[in-house]
């Protein structure tokens, strides 16, 4: 392909083509770009942490991904060309990087970091900037005319020092923008066997807490009249000791008391508002009625 003399860039989707790669039965599906001596670093740990999490097939790094003795160039190329999102990995120093003929590299049309994301753009491929460290928004001033579009692309932030949620962050977009990348996300397959293996032992407990309560009740729910809590609602009466309505009308309750309050004690009343409860004593018999 003469990069001098590209054909125009195509508007139409890109055709899904899977074929056979050097290290793995398809071709990548993520592309880690990145420019040497600018952020190697932290391109390799995103690289890393992408294949853990996705599998080392579908992650194309190329100090990883490129078996030894096979043709760079086309390796490269053929890789950036296949795969469904590049990610363009850009530090403080990627655009003062000096080539040997000591001009900014990226100013060469042989530039190998410009190349990549170039073919990216030309094949409509998602291209995601992931700016590092200090790095600031992309200047539309220091890039060529043939990535111009780089700039308006939406960008990621990558930070050392906040290096676990900014790797989690990429990988969750990925997943959501890749559906092939979602269906097999390790950490999202870890949360899911979590969710369920708690939701096991949530039945577990509920199950047990509900046992204990029934024989909670049964113990103590013996006699007398009572209030149970739960579906069974309402007056409760069981092994009754003594008399009992529950309808309308007065209710006797004996036996007599000894002492003072002997008598027969009564509650009046419908059952359906204030109960009202007295007391009548036996007149003592006199002297001359013994």
């Amino acid at each position: 392909m003469s990069w001098a003399n590209r054909s125009p860039r195509s508007t139409a989707p890109r055709p899904f083509i899977r074929s056979s790669f050097t290290k793995g039965t398809f071709m990548p599906d993520v592309f880690v770009n990145y420019r040497t001596g600018d952020e190697e670093s932290a391109a390799t740990m995103i690289a890393r942490e992408l294949a853990r999490r996705f599998g080392d097939e579908r992650i194309f790094f190329a100090s990883n991904s490129i078996e030894p003795g096979r043709r760079f160039p086309a390796e490269l190329v053929r890789a950036v060309e296949d795969c469904e999102a590049l990610l363009a990995v850009i530090g403080p120093r990627w655009a003062e990087v000096r080539g040997a003929d000591g001009r900014p590299a990226l100013e060469t049309e042989q530039d190998w970091t410009r190349r990549e994301i170039q073919t990216a753009l030309d094949r409509g491929i998602l291209v995601i900037p992931v700016l590092v460290g200090k790095a600031t928004r992309i200047d539309r001033v220091i890039l060529p005319d043939d990535l111009l579009e780089l700039a308006d692309c939406q960008y990621r932030r990558f930070d050392h020092r906040n290096a676990e949620p900014d790797l989690a962050a990429l990988g969750d977009a990925l997943a959501r923008l890749l559906p092939e990348l979602g269906a097999v996300d390790r950490d999202a397959l870890a949360v899911r066997e979590r969710a369920k293996a708690e939701s096991g032992k949530k039945s577990a407990r509920d199950n047990g807490h509900t046992r204990m309560r029934t024989r909670d009740i049964e113990q103590r729910v013996r006699g007398g009249i009572g209030n149970l809590n739960g579906e069974l609602s309402g007056t409760f009466v069981n092994e009754p000791q003594g008399p009992v309505n529950t309808g309308r009308g007065h209710q006797y309750n004996g036996p007599h008391f000894e002492g003072d309050n002997t008598g027969a004690q009564f509650t009046a009343g419908d059952n359906s508002g204030t109960v009202h409860q007295r007391f009548e004593r036996e007149r003592r018999r006199s002297d001359d009625e013994r």
